[in-house]
């Protein structure tokens, strides 16, 4: 059956997406992701160079692979400097697939402005971007974005780079309530299990960084990040059995055997 996940007009068959920050060298950062069976991983523009041929380009690294190169604009905190961004980004690679990073709090919680990411989203929208959105975990501003024409909303499960793992749940099942575009829960995935525990309860994809690039092995966490998120998706589409207060038996009570007799 196919399960494949669509964003705007891309489609993937991973529903994992990767970072490359973190890693000690461009090579690592590819073995890691081809382990992860990951379709995109993100790169933060201002930090990693995909945009100067003349020097050390992780592009390179993926000539030849199937993996897509996700930018993002980790680093700018004004809808101004992301938008200027995208657009040198794509003018000079041609990628119109982004994430929309805009901190707010630059010093110690890394939580996105809102209000200057819909900015940014509304504005580059209209220019033909296909937008994933990095926000905190509000249903509203869920429904916002995807007003202005983000193709995914990224909430965040946990502050960006604490492993915390996936502490609103509920929330995340409230944005998923709220809109049609795909959920991709970003930020705070620690380990495997709390990929897994994304996507059962229903989010379309996670994306992870610090998770594998600062395991202490980064190739076997990747492919233990690669096996959570397929289960978990398949144990979201099993459907789950009611929870209950009390003990079932799983075995039924009638025709029992009546010894002694």
């Amino acid at each position: 059956m196919s399960d494949t996940l669509k964003i705007g007009k891309y489609e993937f068959q991973s529903r994992l997406i990767v970072g490359s920050g973190k890693y000690p060298d461009f090579q690592t950062t590819k073995d890691a992701t081809i382990a992860s069976g990951a379709e995109m991983i993100t790169v933060a523009v201002r930090r990693v160079n995909i945009t100067n041929p003349d020097e050390e380009n992780l592009m390179d690294y993926f000539k030849g692979t199937n993996i897509q190169i996700l930018p993002n604009s980790a680093g700018c905190t004004t809808a101004e400097e992301a938008i200027t961004l995208f657009r040198m980004v794509r003018e000079a690679t041609g990628i119109d697939i982004i994430k929309m990073e805009v901190i707010g709090d630059t010093a110690k919680t890394l939580y996105p402005d809102v209000i200057e990411t819909l900015k940014a989203t509304e504005t580059l929208a209209k220019e033909g971007f296909t937008i994933m959105a990095y926000t905190n975990d509000d249903p509203i501003m869920a429904k916002r974005l995807e007003d202005a024409g983000a193709d995914a909303v990224m909430p965040l499960a946990a502050p960006i780079g604490s492993g915390l793992g996936i502490q609103n749940r509920y929330n995340i099942l409230f944005i998923k309530e709220a809109i049609k575009v795909p959920v991709i829960v970003d930020a705070g995935i620690g380990c495997a299990s709390d990929a897994s525990i994304a996507m059962e309860i229903g989010a379309d994809g996670v994306l992870t960084n610090s998770a594998i690039a600062g395991a202490k092995d980064p190739i076997l966490m990747a492919k233990a990040m690669k096996l959570a998120v397929e289960a978990g998706r398949a144990s979201y589409l099993a459907g789950r059995i009611p929870k209950k207060p009390f003990a079932t038996a799983s075995s039924p009570s009638e025709g029992l055997v009546e010894f002694g007799k």
